[in-house]
């Protein structure tokens, strides 16, 4: 299944998509297609039935804005991440580490919206640059 959508580009971004897609001797909408397929990551069925953050309470915004991964997860990620580095993952170890960097990249993103949160409710102020 398909769904079609207008999008409105900049003029250097759409010819930047145009060039890539002359080159690859492709069609420019299946570029555009394949460029927002790839920049999105899958998001896990638990995280879609999650309450959305603007429909909590502010302490459970707060909460949210310390949002982290497990311990034990964060070291084995941080292992993962090393073995990487030094070529020597396993097939297991790199799908192990694709579902931890699954995990850091939902819990990043619902914290990061409950800082969104926060600062729109006047929760906490912005944080400076």
């Amino acid at each position: 299944m398909t769904t079609q959508v207008t999008i409105t580009l900049s003029d250097e971004v759409y010819r930047r998509a145009e060039r890539f897609a002359r080159l690859a001797n492709r069609d420019l909408a299946s570029v555009l297609a394949d460029t927002i397929k790839l920049s999105l990551p899958p998001i896990s069925s638990h995280i879609e039935t999650l309450e959305p953050i603007s429909e909590v309470s502010d302490e459970q915004v707060m909460a949210l804005t310390e949002l982290q991964m497990e311990p034990d997860q964060d070291k084995r990620l941080s292992n993962l991440l090393d073995k990487q580095q030094s070529g020597i993952l396993t097939e297991d170890e790199r799908q192990e580490l694709q579902d931890l960097m699954q995990v850091y990249q939902e819990k990043l993103l619902r914290k990061a919206t409950a800082f969104s949160e926060a600062v729109r409710r006047g929760l906490m102020e912005p944080l400076s640059s």
